[in-house]
C-alpha cells in the first residue's frame, strides 16, 4: 500500500513560508524536537519546539514550517478552545498570539512592568526584570472551555508549586491553592510538563479540574481538591496525556515511567499497567499522547531495551481506552508501504535512533499523530499504520531539502572555488553536508570520516589552486567553546582530527596518526604557500596550534609563548601580510577573572614559531571572534563574550582597534554575547557580527556604527558569511537553527516575531 499524503508534497527548493525575504537552508531536522501540538480547530495548524530556542509552526499539517523566535526555549503551547487565532507559549514569559502564530505579545509578566533583560549565562539565557514581586512563572496553562479570558496555570514560585487563576486574559494572577510536594517535571523526559485538564461538562462556576504532574494527579471536584498518587513502586511519570470522553465522565489518563506505562480510566484514582502483545516482559516506553476529544485513542512509543538479539521499536495504539493495544508500526521495517522517510534513515539505516520521545495527536482527529525524537519528526494520517517525514523532503534530482523544521548547529558556509553550485555547511551532530545545485538540496558529505569523528565538522578550507582538494577538522565533541562541554569532561579525552579530500569532499581520507586525538575547531590555509607544499594551521582545543608545511602530511605543535598546559585554542586569523592571530577561549563558566581561566589573544609574525600575547580591552576575558580589515592590517575587530554578573553580562560586544591591538574601544555594547565578526572581502567598509542575543548586525562604516539586520529572528547566532556570488545577500550560521540566507542590509518590511514593542530587542539591561 503506497502512502497517500494528506497534503501536497512541495519541492525541496520551494522553501518554508516566512513573513520576510529570508529562507532557512539545509537538509532539515538534525536535533531534538518536542511537544508536537495540534490545533483543536484546524488539524493543519501544528506547533513544535526544540531544545535550542527554535519554535516552529505549520499551517499545512507539517508539510512546511516557519521558524520563529520567542527569546528562549519553549515550555508549552496551548490553543484557545474558542478562538482558533489565539495561541499561548511560555518561554522567558507567557506569550499570546492572536493571529495564528504570525506575531506574539508578552502577556505575563505585564510588559509595562518589565524594566530590563538579564542574560548572564553560558547560553545567553534570558531573565526578565520587573517592578514589584511576581507570583512566579507559569509552567502549564489551560483556557476555560467557555471563557477565553479565564486562564488556569500551575505556577512555580519560591515556596511551592501553586495553582493560579487569571480572569483578565493573563495580565494578573491570583494564587488559588499551593501544591506542596507536587513535582511538576520528570527527570526522565526533557519535554515533560505539568498538564491541566478542565472538564467542559462541569459548571462554569465550579469547574472540575485535573492537574497531572510527575508524581501525582490533583483533582478539584465539587470545590474540593484531592490528590491521587501512582501505584506503589511506579516511580515518577516521564510523559503523560489524556482527555475527557465525548459522552462525559472522568478523564482518561495515560502515563509512561522508567519501568513501564500506565492508564487510568477514572482521572488518576486508580491505574492499570500497559502490556503490549509479544513484548510482555521487555517493553520500555517514552512518548505517549491521547486525542483530547477522543481519549479512548492513544499512542505509545516503545522499545525492547535494544540489548536483545533482535531490537524492535515503534508505536503501539489503543482504541478502547487502554484495555487493548496493538503494535501499529515497527520502526525497524522499511519500504513505501510502511514509511516514507528522509535523509536520516537513508544515511543511518532503519534501525537507527531510539524510540520516539514525544507524540502529539490531533484533538479532533485521532488518526492524525506526530512523533518526534532527537533528530526528526514524522507524521501519520491513518492512525499510525504508515508514516512520512515532515522534517525534510527529497528533491526531484538528488539530495534533500528542509521543510523549515531545522534543529542544527552550523559553524560555516563554504564554497568550492571551482564550482559555484557546490556549497558546504559544517554542522554539529550531523557532520557536514554539501549541495551540488547552489543550495537547493543537500547530501551528507562525511564518507571516509572515522565514525567517532563524524559528529561535528567545525571548519573546512579549499585549496585555491588545486581543484577538488579540501581539508576539514572533525570531532566527536560538539558545541565548543561553550563551557558546558569542557565542564563535563577533561579536554584530554577529546576525540577528533584532520581529514583531507581530493575529490571535493565526496570521499575523505583521514589518519589519527597525523596529530594526537583532539577536538580541532579551526583550520587555516596560507594562500602564499606553494600548491605542492601547502602550509596549514589547526587550532586544537586543549592542545594548542599545529602546523603542517606539506599539505597535512606531517604536523608539529607550535605553542611557544602560549600560556598554560592545555590552551583552549579556538580560532585562527591571518592578515594579508601573513601575520597570524590566535583566539584562546575562556575557561571559566561565569567569566570570572584569574586562576588561568581568562581567554586570550595572541599574535605570531613568524609562521607560528613564536606567539606574543596582545592585551585585551579592559574588562574583557572572553574573546570569541576576530576579523582583520583586508586593506588595513592594523584595523582589528574583536567579538567578545560578556562576563556574568547579577545585573547582566558585562564587558562583551564588539571592540575596534586601529593600531594592531595596542588600544581598543567598544563600538557595540548593547549585544553582550557576540560570537564572531566578519569583514566583507568584496567591500571592506562593510562589517557584520552575530551572537546569542536574537540579532545580527551590520556596519557600513568600518565598524564605527552598527544596525540590527531586520528579519533575522533566531536567538542563538554564530557568524555572518557574505554571499560570494551576490553582494546583496548574506548567510548566517546559527546554534540550533541551521543557516539563514537573506538580504545583507536586512528586510525593512519584515515583521518581528515579537510584537510587544519593549521586548523586540532589549538585551543587556533596560528594555527599550
Amino acid at each position: 500500500m503506497l502512502l497517500a499524503p494528506a497534503v501536497l508534497w512541495l519541492p525541496a527548493f520551494a522553501g518554508a513560508p516566512r513573513n520576510d525575504r529570508w529562507r532557512v537552508i539545509g537538509p532539515g531536522g538534525g536535533g531534538s524536537i518536542y511537544a508536537p501540538t495540534i490545533s483543536p480547530h484546524n488539524a493543519n495548524d501544528v506547533l513544535a519546539y526544540c531544545d535550542m530556542t527554535g519554535a516552529y509552526i505549520s499551517h499545512d499539517a507539517g508539510t512546511s514550517w516557519r521558524m520563529f523566535n520567542l527569546r528562549g526555549r519553549v515550555r508549552f503551547f496551548v490553543f484557545d478552545p474558542l478562538d482558533p487565532n489565539v495561541i499561548y507559549a511560555q518561554t522567558v514569559g507567557l506569550w499570546r498570539s492572536t493571529d495564528r502564530g504570525q506575531t506574539w505579545n508578552l502577556v505575563y509578566p505585564d510588559p509595562g512592568s518589565v524594566t530590563g533583560v538579564v542574560m548572564p549565562d553560558d547560553h545567553a539565557g534570558e531573565r526578565l526584570l520587573t517592578r514589584g514581586e511576581s507570583p512566579g512563572a507559569p509552567i502549564s496553562l489551560a483556557v476555560d472551555p467557555a471563557d477565553s479570558k479565564l486562564l488556569y496555570a500551575v505556577i512555580a514560585n519560591r515556596s511551592a508549586n501553586s495553582f493560579a487563576v487569571s480572569r483578565d486574559w493573563g495580565k494578573t494572577w491570583e494564587i488559588a491553592r499551593d501544591f506542596p510536594g507536587f513535582e511538576t517535571r520528570s527527570a526522565y523526559a526533557y519535554g515533560a510538563n505539568t498538564r491541566i485538564y478542565v472538564d467542559p461538562a462541569s459548571p462554569k462556576t465550579d469547574r472540575r479540574i485535573y492537574v497531572i504532574g510527575a508524581n501525582s494527579v490533583i483533582a478539584r471536584r465539587n470545590g474540593v481538591w484531592t490528590s491521587f498518587d501512582p501505584p506503589a513502586g511506579a516511580g515518577v511519570f516521564s510523559q503523560y496525556s489524556g482527555g475527557f470522553p465525548a459522552g462525559g465522565g472522568k478523564p482518561i489518563f495515560y502515563a509512561t515511567r522508567a519501568n513501564g506505562a500506565l492508564v487510568s480510566a477514572n482521572g488518576g484514582e486508580s491505574w492499570t499497567k500497559v502490556v503490549l502483545p509479544g513484548l510482555e516482559a521487555a517493553a520500555q516506553f517514552s512518548g505517549v499522547a491521547a486525542s483530547a476529544r477522543h481519549p479512548e485513542v492513544a499512542y505509545l512509543s516503545y522499545d525492547n531495551g535494544r540489548n536483545s538479539a533482535k531490537p524492535v521499536f515503534g508505536f503501539a495504539k489503543t482504541a478502547d481506552g487502554g484495555r487493548n493495544w496493538e503494535i501499529v508500526w515497527d520502526q525497524t521495517k522499511t519500504g513505501p508501504e510502511h514509511q516514507r522517510e528522509a535523509w536520516m534513515v537513508e544515511r543511518n539505516g532503519a534501525g537507527w535512533g531510539r524510540n520516539t520521545e514525544n507524540l502529539g495527536v490531533a484533538p479532533a482527529d485521532p488518526n492524525r499523530v506526530y512523533g518526534s525524537d532527537s533528530m526528526r519528526m514524522l507524521r501519520s494520517v491513518d492512525g499510525g499504520k504508515t508514516w512520512e517525514a515532515v522534517y525534510s523532503k527529497r528533491a526531484q534530482d538528488h539530495g534533500y531539502g528542509s521543510t523549515g523544521l531545522d534543529v542544527t548547529t552550523a559553524y560555516g558556509v563554504h564554497f568550492d572555488p571551482f564550482d559555484r553550485n557546490r556549497i558546504f555547511i559544517t554542522y554539529t551532530d550531523i557532520g557536514q553536508f554539501r549541495s551540488e545545485n547552489g543550495g537547493k538540496s543537500w547530501l551528507a558529505s562525511t564518507a571516509g570520516v572515522p565514525r567517532m569523528w563524524r559528529n561535528t565538522t567545525y571548519w573546512m578550507v579549499f585549496d585555491p589552486q588545486v581543484k577538488g582538494r579540501v581539508w576539514g577538522v572533525m570531532s566527536y565533541v560538539h558545541d565548543l567553546p561553550r563551557p558546558k562541554m569542557w565542564n563535563q569532561r577533561s579536554v584530554s579525552t577529546y576525540v577528533g582530527g584532520i581529514c583531507r579530500s581530493d575529490d571535493g569532499a565526496r570521499q575523505w581520507n583521514c589518519s589519527s596518526d597525523w596529530i594526537p586525538d583532539t577536538a580541532p575547531t579551526h583550520i587555516l590555509l596560507d594562500p602564499r604557500s606553494p600548491a605542492n607544499a601547502r602550509v596549514l594551521y589547526v587550532a586544537a582545543f586543549g592542545k594548542g596550534v599545529y602546523k603542517s608545511a606539506d599539505g597535512g602530511g606531517h604536523w608539529v605543535l607550535k605553542n611557544e609563548g602560549l600560556a598554560g598546559p592545555e590552551p583552549f585554542a579556538w580560532r585562527l586569523v591571518q592578515d594579508r601580510n601573513g601575520v597570524l592571530y590566535l583566539l584562546v577561549a575562556r575557561r571559566t563558566s561565569d567569566g570570572s577573572f584569574g586562576n588561568d581561566g581568562d581567554g586570550a589573544l595572541y599574535r605570531s609574525t613568524d609562521g607560528a614559531e613564536h606567539w606574543t600575547r596582545i592585551p585585551l580591552p579592559k574588562g574583557v576575558n572572553g574573546p570569541n571572534g576576530l576579523a582583520v580589515d583586508v586593506r588595513d592590517p592594523e584595523r582589528l575587530y574583536l567579538g567578545a563574550w560578556g562576563r556574568a554578573e547579577a545585573r547582566g553580562a558585562q564587558d562583551g560586544g564588539i571592540f575596534l582597534s586601529a593600531d594592531g591591538g595596542a588600544t581598543w574601544r567598544n563600538v557595540l555594547s548593547k549585544d553582550q554575547h557576540v560570537y564572531d565578526v566578519t569583514v566583507d572581502p568584496n567591500n571592506p567598509s562593510v562589517a557584520y557580527a552575530c551572537g546569542f542575543e536574537s540579532s545580527a548586525w551590520r556596519s557600513p562604516d568600518r565598524g564605527e556604527t552598527w544596525q540590527r539586520i531586520r528579519g533575522y529572528n533566531f536567538k542563538w547566532g554564530h557568524r555572518v558569511v557574505p554571499d560570494p556570488f551576490d553582494p546583496a545577500m548574506i548567510y548566517i550560521t546559527t546554534f540550533g537553527g541551521s543557516v539563514w540566507h537573506g538580504p545583507a542590509a536586512g528586510d525593512p518590511r519584515a515583521p518581528e516575531d515579537i510584537a510587544t514593542p519593549a521586548l523586540r530587542f532589549s538585551p543587556g539591561g533596560a528594555a527599550r
